[in-house]
């Protein structure tokens, strides 16, 4: 079939890029922080007994279904176990819990989400990731991504598919001559 003169090519569509959109790896649901600062005996010491009849006695319906971020934002030393008592507390309720900073879940809640993707369907594809997003997706997030791809990708782009900013291509495979 011929192609007249006028008529209006879409380019980007036929490029073959693959958009790699990260908005859609996104876990809608209330992220929130269990500070466990309160519990420590004038803000410095866990004491054992006390710490017990906190997690026995505390609410963890509260956390039905939510993202928990588990820390404790004072320079008290607190031990391991506390932690972990914790966690068996609140895993019940808790659709994921982590320690560390909300900052940090957020990212580890993206990173369960890639792990869990085929990343060969990206092998010597052109892959754009898309830069514009409706969540706010960590830039840590980005790297991972970067790491998985660019063993697979033929290249990758960073933006949208009409205006995409260069970060890698793969060298040109050169056939050995006998």
């Amino acid at each position: 079939m011929e192609r007249k003169e006028d008529e209006i090519v879409n380019r980007v569509a036929a490029s073959g890029l693959i958009t790699f959109d990260l908005e859609t790896f996104y876990q809608p649901g209330e992220r929130v922080l269990l500070d466990i600062k309160n519990q420590l005996f004038q803000g410095l010491v866990l004491r054992e007994k006390d710490f017990r009849d906190f997690v026995k006695t505390h609410d963890w319906r509260q956390y039905q279904d939510k993202f928990v971020a588990i820390t404790c934002s004072t320079e008290a030393i607190v031990p391991t176990w506390a932690y972990m008592l914790v966690a068996t507390a609140i895993r019940p309720f808790a659709r994921m819990f982590f320690f560390g900073t909300t900052e940090r879940l957020e990212e580890k809640i993206f990173e369960e989400r890639l792990s869990q993707l085929d990343w060969n369907q990206f092998k010597n594809k052109k892959v754009v990731v898309k830069g514009c997003s409706k969540v706010d997706v960590p830039v840590s997030v980005y790297l991972e991504v970067v790491r998985h791809l660019q063993p697979l990708v033929s290249s990758l782009m960073f933006g949208e598919p009409c205006s995409t900013i260069p970060l890698y291509k793969a060298p040109k495979q050169t056939s050995e001559k006998s």
